[in-house]
């Protein structure tokens, strides 16, 4: 297959020389981890103190890897990029709230999401964390099968009864639901609930996916099963497949309370894994979909190659590629030109609240050099393209 991904002028075509100018600004800034790791402590600060740096955030880091401050906002960007085939999942990325009020805030925002991308064929998913519908601890204890108070059951069925509303909603509305992954020790309880949802609401299509870490070891076991529950139970099932993001945060709760790591032993065994979970589920597409989020370039190659191989149409409905958004526009925009579904995820949310998001991925980026520098590389053969 031809090296599609090196296009620079079909991966920028959408960005103007200035948006491309901060672009490599700001991956040049993210290259440099003492720079990132001051610039997190000083915007943290700045915004913790009330001081007026939206609007400097708002014009670089935010506008960059996020979409606007509403659905509505987003609008223009979405509509944008869906011309050059790139579609968009909403993701409301507020983090890190813990207090019954503000689950059900979230939970009215999902449903507010649900209503906003009906009639929107840019943008074929929803998507939620399960923390972003009840609290940590809870998944946690449900997890690890230990008996919860009269108070915490009440909390963990009105965990449930959001779940529950919002995948009905989806499946009414006929859009697909991505719900992400998380750290190890709550994820137990949350497969089961997203199970529960998928036996109720994927009867006749997927609509309620589930998220694969393959950096798990454990998580091809965990395919095969559910394939083999979904098969007895008469149901589909959706999974996006992503290597994993809470990598060092699962190594360092091992060691510290000595129980072997859930995570494999080097990145290529994730590789492995990973490539292991598409092939599985490319033969089984009938029961399964798939949503492949990665920012690998050879994982791209490697599905379009099966693809191909097993005469799997490149628009075929079960099978999407995802990027997030101000990341990796090679793959995503080469990949739309050339006919595969596509959809970058695409937060949003008040600047202020994505502030955690923000500097999590500048963070992340910091840790994956060579995706930093790909993207730098990328931006300077369009800079010498366009002559800027």
């Amino acid at each position: 297959m031809d090296q599609i991904f090196e296009n620079t002028a079909t991966a920028f075509a959408l960005k103007t020389d200035s948006e491309l100018e901060r672009a490599y600004f700001l991956f040049k800034m993210i290259s440099n981890e003492p720079l990132v790791r001051i610039g997190s402590a000083v915007t943290n600060f700045a915004i913790k103190a009330h001081l007026p740096v939206e609007g400097l955030i708002r014009a670089t880091v935010f506008d960059h890897f996020c979409g606007g401050v509403d659905g509505k906002d987003c609008m223009p960007l979405i509509e944008k990029m869906y011309q050059k085939g790139v579609s968009s999942v909403l993701d409301y990325s507020v983090e890190g709230k813990d207090v019954e009020n503000q689950f059900d805030s979230a939970y009215e925002k999902i449903m507010e999401i649900l209503n906003f991308v009906k009639e929107k064929e840019a943008i074929p998913y929803a998507v939620f964390k399960p923390t972003a519908f009840g609290r940590f601890a809870i998944y946690q204890k449900i997890g690890e099968g230990k008996t919860l108070t009269e108070d915490e059951n009440q909390e963990w069925h009105r965990i449930i009864n959001r779940f529950d509303k919002v995948c009905k909603k989806a499946y009414e509305m006929d859009v697909a639901l991505l719900i992400d992954g998380e750290e190890s020790w709550m994820q137990d309880a949350a497969d089961s609930l997203v199970e529960n949802m998928m036996e109720k609401y994927n009867k006749e299509k997927p609509i309620v996916f589930n998220t694969l870490q393959m950096y798990r070891w454990d998580r091809i076991a965990y395919l095969k099963e559910l394939h083999k529950k979904a098969q007895l139970g008469n149901f589909k099932i959706g999974f996006k497949v992503v290597r994993g993001a809470y990598m060092e945060k699962e190594n360092d709760r091992a060691e510290k309370k000595g129980y072997l790591t859930p995570i494999c032993p080097s990145k290529k065994a994730t590789d492995e894994n990973f490539d292991e979970a598409i092939s599985y589920i490319l033969e089984h597409l009938d029961i399964i979909a798939l949503f492949s989020g990665t920012h690998n370039e050879l994982s791209c190659y490697k599905l379009m190659d099966l693809m191909e191989k097993r005469n799997i149409a490149k628009n075929d409905p079960n099978i999407w590629f995802g990027q997030l958004y101000g990341m990796s526009d090679n793959i995503s925009f080469n990949m739309a030109a050339h006919g595969y579904n596509v959809a970058k995820y695409l937060p949003f949310g008040p600047v202020r609240d994505v502030m955690p998001y923000l500097i999590r991925r500048a963070e992340e980026n910091t840790s994956v050099s060579g995706q930093t520098t790909r993207e730098i590389t990328l931006l300077k053969k369009e800079r010498t393209r366009r002559k800027i």
